[in-house]
């Protein structure tokens, strides 16, 4: 089929390119699908001086767009459209999107997160017209005007250090007491060296006013209650962001916020399906930490389609039927009772065939099928499981298990 992959990734931020570049170059059939811009968040960002080896800097747009050329470099493929829905249920996944349909064995979410809204009064009415998410998209618009800053993190402060190239003044709102910001500390020495910048401590945004384009904000002093007008022709907030995951309800597990909670190597509690980047539970999002995701999600995915289809080609798919071995090499009881399962195997070869699964490098499918206590053995006949023994396995009830074959 034209639209079946072996992966399919869901996002081309860093994270999404990363895992492109991994699972493209392991020659795994590869798409993926992005709506908006390659590069996510990451190409609005003018400066990037912490991504290694850059510290002299270097911009999200430039870095983004050289992973996207390297990715295609090893064959990896990309379309412009956006997801409307998903079926990961199965083995095979299936993504709808508004221009297509497509099937893949694997999916890698890396979706991201985008701005968090603030829902002060004018905000809503303005956004576009004076309001702005992103100073990189939206400085050059204020060249010699004065603009505020709502926000006192990382990502708020650089970019109001940023703005300081074009506008005239750049006030920031800040919730707490003087001199205190939440951005790191070589972040905060920048900012408090900028003439430019003038910080507005103890207050939160009231409201945002205009006739059709941003006029004034009212700020109100968290500490007296005061309420006071500030002249302004932009206003640029950060005040963190939101996961994109909403047409994920009911698909994978979420937790309270949004997020998609993912084990060490990217997976999230449905078989095949991996989050990355932006968009999973995880404590540092930058673009290093995405392009680690994506990296360690690919190689999990290949893994991942290699097991299964080894499991599908030994087992499910087999006419005669297996007798599936779970066990471990560092599991004395596993290795005591190899001699005799073997043995077992050996005299019912004309009726079945013997598989072994370490569960210590396996245990997907280990869980899948439900194998709490090692060794265990399950006679899978017409790719169903017809019986099982586990735990103290004995010549007799083995040969009892040799009877449903």
């Amino acid at each position: 089929m034209a639209n079946s992959y072996d992966l399919i990734i869901i996002g081309a931020g860093p994270a999404g390119l990363a895992a492109g570049i991994y699972a493209s170059r392991s020659k795994l059939n590869t798409l993926v699908i992005e709506k908006g811009v390659i590069g996510g968040q990451a190409a609005t960002t003018e400066e990037m001086e912490n991504y290694p080896g850059f510290y002299q800097g270097v911009t999200g747009p430039q870095l983004t767009e050289h992973m996207h050329e390297h990715a295609e470099h090893f064959g990896c493929k990309f379309v412009k459209d956006e997801v409307v829905d998903l079926d990961l249920a199965g083995y095979e996944k299936v993504i709808v999107t508004k221009n297509g349909r497509y099937t893949a064995k694997a999916v890698i979410i890396a979706t991201g997160a985008e701005p968090r809204v603030l829902g002060v009064k004018g905000e809503k009415e303005l956004k576009g017209k004076g309001v702005s998410y992103c100073a990189t998209c939206d400085a050059d618009f204020y060249e010699d005007l004065d603009v505020v800053v709502l926000g006192n993190g990382d990502a708020a402060i650089e970019e109001a250090i940023y703005l300081t190239r074009f506008a005239a003044k750049v006030s920031i709102i800040v919730i707490h007491d003087e001199g205190i910001l939440d951005a790191t500390k070589v972040i905060q020495e920048r900012a408090f060296r900028n003439e430019k910048i003038e910080f507005i401590w103890n207050s939160t945004l009231e409201e945002i006013k205009g006739d059709g384009i941003v006029e004034a904000v009212a700020v109100k002093n968290i500490k007296t209650g005061e309420v006071t007008e500030l002249e302004t022709n932009g206003v640029f907030i950060f005040v963190g962001t939101v996961p994109k995951t909403e047409m994920l309800k009911g698909k994978v597990e979420l937790d309270q916020r949004g997020y998609i909670p993912t084990s060490e190597i990217m997976e999230t509690n449905v078989d095949g399906v991996y989050a990355v980047g932006d968009v999973r539970v995880k404590y540092l999002r930058q673009v290093v930490t995405a392009a680690a995701d994506g990296a360690i999600a690919a190689v999990a995915a290949e893994k991942y389609l290699q097991e299964e289809e080894n499991f599908k080609n030994e087992v499910l798919e087999k006419e005669l039927a297996t007798a599936v071995m779970f066990w471990s090499p560092f599991h004395q009881g596993s290795l005591d009772m190899v001699p005799m399962i073997e043995e077992f195997a050996s005299r019912h070869s004309e009726k079945m065939d013997l598989v072994k699964i370490d569960t210590y490098r396996n245990q997907r499918i280990a869980r899948r099928y439900d194998v709490q206590d090692i060794p265990a053995v399950l006679l899978f006949k017409g790719g169903e499981v017809v019986g099982r023994v586990a735990g103290d396995i004995t010549p007799e009830r083995l040969e009892k298990l040799a009877t449903l074959a």
